[in-house]
């Protein structure tokens, strides 16, 4: 195709994982916002592989820090971090913040959160993690919790009452709601519920790898029957081995497309652009976060210590333009690649954020 499509992952990062804060966080288990590193190589990978915007993951997820406290702190975080880039990083608060980020050779940066925790038992919660621009708001992790079930959960955890308080909320303040690492109870209940399409940003197909964090077609059909949007990721769970290729990356796109249509799949990546250097070194700190990720009960089904959380063969700078590249040489179409690579997602954003 000629030309770059606009690139906009559903959920990634922005950070240097050769920094050293960043090589001892990654063995940490629930690594904070200020132990990345968003340093001049982060920042210049970034743009120089064509990236538009991303969702970055920030707040509470697991572990003992205290949720809403956190959360809070952790948007101050990442505010000082775009502030103190503004030639390089936009904050995105709207579907046009997308559109000016590409004008303007910026990165624009979508505030999200990978568990709902935060909102505790007080639903006006959600309008003030609005106002501080949140605009992706995954219910749970891998666990249940008080809005729902996780992939990890007990089969048939669905919605919680309180969960779908949270949705409405969701909806009403125009936030997208994201059932990423969702039990498929709970993600049909509140595709079902929600009166806004809802998302799945970083997921892949169970029906070609059967694990829990993948989601069904079921699950992927009604998401995009009410004009909802499907990220695939760049992770060990795309292959039944745990040993992920950039070729499973475009066969889940290619199912998801089958189940979804194309006007419904993007890329959530849940990595970073800037690729580790030293894998062998990278290896023992992996082993010891995925001990600690299982003694706490709160990794997925099929994370070991050999599987590395990302496709070996599709990383670094090139990354997006070597799936570009193998989906052109599949057939598909430079209109179905530019849908893939961002045009859904930014249309989806459309659709949710606008008032």
């Amino acid at each position: 195709m000629t030309g770059t499509p606009l690139i906009i992952n559903a959920l990634g990062q922005l950070d240097n994982p050769n920094a050293p804060r960043s090589m001892r966080a990654a063995a940490e288990l629930n690594a904070t916002s200020e132990q990345f590193t968003v340093d001049a190589r982060t920042l210049t990978e970034a743009r120089a592989s064509g990236l538009t915007a991303v969702t970055i993951t920030l707040g509470y997820v697991m572990g003992e820090l205290p949720p809403y406290e956190h959360t809070v702190h952790e948007i101050d975080v990442w505010d000082g971090i775009v502030d103190r880039h503004p030639d390089a990083l936009l904050k995105v608060t709207t579907a046009a913040d997308i559109r000016t980020a590409a004008r303007d050779g910026r990165v624009g940066v979508v505030y999200g959160f990978q568990n709902a925790v935060a909102v505790g038992d007080d639903v006006s919660r959600v309008a003030e993690f609005a106002e501080r621009g949140v605009r992706v708001v995954q219910l749970t992790y891998n666990q249940a919790n008080h809005l729902g079930g996780g992939s990890a959960a007990p089969a048939g955890t669905g919605l919680t009452a309180f969960g779908r308080e949270v949705v409405d909320a969701l909806n009403d303040h125009h936030v997208m709601v994201d059932l990423s690492h969702s039990g498929e109870r709970t993600c049909l209940d509140a595709a079902a519920h929600s009166r806004v399409p809802v998302s799945v940003n970083h997921t892949g197909c169970r029906a070609l790898t059967d694990l829990p964090r993948n989601k069904t077609d079921d699950e992927l059909r009604l998401v995009a029957s009410r004009g909802g949007f499907v990220g695939i990721y760049f992770m060990p769970f795309l292959n039944p081995t745990g040993h992920a290729r950039a070729a499973d990356v475009v066969e889940h796109l290619a199912h998801a497309v089958d189940v979804c249509g194309e006007d419904h799949v993007g890329i959530g990546t849940d990595g970073p652009v800037t690729a580790i250097d030293d894998l062998d070194a990278y290896r023992e700190r992996l082993a010891e976060h995925v001990a600690r990720r299982r003694a706490a009960g709160v990794s997925a089904a099929g994370e070991r210590a050999d599987t590395y959380p990302f496709v070996v063969d599709l990383r670094g700078v090139d990354q997006f333009r070597e799936l570009i590249r193998l989906l052109e040489r599949r057939g598909w179409s430079a209109t179905r690649i530019e849908k893939i690579m961002g045009r859904n997602f930014l249309d989806y954003a459309e659709r949710v954020w606008t008032a």
